[in-house]
């Protein structure tokens, strides 16, 4: 007699989920991307890279460089514009049965009301807007929007489109709960927890900074430890808040340790650039997991490290 499957269906908000593997945004690009790589409609969804109103063309190169276990990324939220990205990307990913959750950022509480009126009309693909206030704010001597609580909170509500409204947040605060809580009054549905951290990297024998822009943002394994530690003290601050992990989820151990800690749900980023199967592989890692120890549903881990 066979071991019962366990259920992987999890919630964020309204949102419901087959399961709770996610890519996480910047990782693998604005579409279907990873399409040659999995089936994009067996993860619980696809988050796309961060687009703004119109097209943005980022920082120098290099853009990129590996710190470690980690990355530096200094990208600078390149992008098509949204408008671009509805006539060519969406389709495809409809077409392809993805649950879409669109990652969007300004420079303005402006811009964010912008691209909420571009998403507005959008269907059931979208099933989310990941709102990223890791960007500056030029209406606030450019300190990111995540930096304040205030500022977080006017663009979360500017974001508002009929759809959910997931807050993306930076663990370089002082108090991750302090602008949490200003997410939350801004109308964020869920927080997604966390994105990267500023670091460094110098290229020695050129006596430069690695990347173009100088410093970047670190993401991989040595942001993991960071991001369970914000996922946990955010849970145990707002026990009722859909929560999302990310940050060095590298296997399904990293997802079950978020899941633990209180998240509902896990994003996949730096791992999908080593290996593009990565989400694919930590899903199927999750279900052996809980069949191994018995746990019948994945929703019966969240929080129970708490």
């Amino acid at each position: 007699m066979g071991v019962t499957p366990p259920d992987l269906r999890t919630r964020v908000g309204s949102v419901e989920l087959p399961n709770p593997v996610m890519t996480a945004s910047g990782t693998s690009g604005y579409g279907a991307e990873l399409a040659p790589y999995g089936r994009l409609g067996a993860l619980g969804a696809v988050v796309v890279k961060s687009l703004a109103a119109d097209p943005w063309p980022g920082n120098p190169a290099p853009r990129v460089t590996e710190v470690g276990q980690g990355m530096l990324n200094s990208v600078g939220l390149a992008g098509p514009g949204l408008p671009a990205w509805l006539e060519t990307e969406l389709p495809r990913l409809s077409a392809l049965q993805a649950r879409v959750v669109v990652s969007i950022w300004g420079q303005r509480v402006s811009d964010f009301e912008r691209v909420a009126r571009l998403l507005a009309p959008v269907g059931a693909t979208v099933v989310a807007v990941e709102v990223n206030v890791s960007c500056p704010n030029l209406e606030d001597r450019s300190r990111m929007f995540a930096q304040s609580a205030s500022a977080t909170a006017e663009a979360v509500e500017a974001a508002r489109c009929g759809k959910p409204r997931w807050a993306k947040l930076s663990a370089a605060v002082a108090d991750l709960t302090e602008i949490a809580a200003g997410a939350l009054a801004g109308g964020a549905e869920a927080l997604t927890l966390v994105n990267t951290l500023p670091g460094l990297s110098i290229d020695v024998e050129r006596r430069r900074p690695s990347l173009g822009a100088g410093a970047g943002g670190l993401s991989g394994m040595p942001l993991h430890p960071v991001a369970l530690r914000a996922v946990w003290e955010v849970r145990n601050a707002f026990s009722d808040t859909p929560i999302v992990g990310v940050g060095g989820v590298t296997s399904g151990r990293e997802a079950i340790e978020f899941l633990m800690a209180g998240a509902d749900a896990v994003q996949v980023g730096t791992a999908i650039f080593r290996d593009p199967r990565a989400p694919w592989r930590i899903l199927a890692e999750i279900d052996r997991w809980c069949r191994r120890h018995h746990v019948g549903a994945v929703r019966d881990l969240v929080g129970v490290a708490q």
